[in-house]
């Protein structure tokens, strides 16, 4: 329709992935409804239909996702005022997802879009800005930032979320230390503990995995710089246990970690989108 190039997710036809696609399509709708003048960042759905019996929903062409372009330049490194604007945009998405009960569930770098991928190094004169996807997004300074939605879900709180899989729990552990003992007692999975203690084998593979790969954040900063300090501190207090505990996103904009964001920067969380998605 319009002869316009597009990005179409298409589900197949199975009966709960099609029941999960009607889901997955009221919460895009809600997205597009809330966010009528584009300007939070989430890729608006701007089609869907039935192609004999496959759910297929229809998103604006973006560019690369954030591992692919980390891995198309060597893996070096995002600068920090690139991480720093990035993660601003991030938060701004999220929070306006969680302000509307909505939850993402699958936020990594392959989740995370660039606008448009006209830009071929990382050290470029163009700055480059990003949005979040149900999937995320990133684009030069120019575009707006917007987001596709891929895993979004109706947002629940639980005390301890384990995906039955107790490995996940020591890899958190060993990042960020003990899990809070009031929160292994609300837990209905106490067969992962003992005596308030996490249960699990040093020498089994994934026990080795763990031992090898799995450090206390803080020996993640290379460098002592504030700005480093600062980044850190915002990343352990988004990764608390406790969700009572944990900072919000719109706590988390206000983090010294944003003052070094120019008015420009902070503007382009707030443009409208410059295409019209209308379905």
């Amino acid at each position: 329709r319009g002869k316009s190039q597009v990005a179409l997710k298409i589900i197949k036809n199975v009966g709960k992935y099609r029941e999960a696609a009607r889901l997955e399509i009221n919460v895009l709708k809600k997205i597009k409804e809330k966010d009528k003048e584009n300007k939070f960042l989430c890729v608006l759905m701007s089609d869907w239909f039935n192609f004999h019996g496959h759910m297929c929903i229809a998103f604006e062409l973006l560019g690369k996702n954030t591992f692919e372009f980390l891995k198309e330049n060597n893996f070096q490194p995002y600068p920090l005022p690139q991480i720093r604007h990035m993660a601003y945009q991030l938060c701004h998405a999220l929070r306006f997802l969680h302000d509307n009960q909505l939850t993402h569930t699958d936020l990594k770098p392959e989740n995370i879009l660039f606008v448009n991928s006209d830009f071929d190094t990382l050290y470029n004169e163009k700055k480059v800005s990003f949005s979040l996807l149900p999937c995320t997004c990133v684009g030069d300074r120019t575009s707006a930032i917007r987001s596709q939605s891929s895993e979004l879900t109706y947002h629940c709180s639980f005390p301890l979320q384990t995906h039955e899989n107790r490995e996940h729990l020591v890899m958190m552990e060993k990042v960020l230390g003990p899990i809070p003992s009031h929160m292994i007692h609300r837990t209905r999975k106490q067969k992962y503990f003992h005596n308030g203690n996490l249960v699990w084998d040093e020498n089994t593979s994934d026990g080795r995995y763990v031992q090898e790969n799995c450090k206390p954040l803080r020996t993640y900063m290379l460098h002592d710089s504030l700005e480093h300090a600062q980044l850190f501190d915002l990343m352990r207090r988004m990764l608390e246990f406790d969700p009572s505990r944990r900072i919000t996103f719109s706590e988390a904009l206000l983090h010294p970690f944003f003052a070094g964001l120019s008015a420009e920067e902070r503007m382009l969380c707030g443009r409208g989108a410059s295409r019209d998605l209308s379905r």
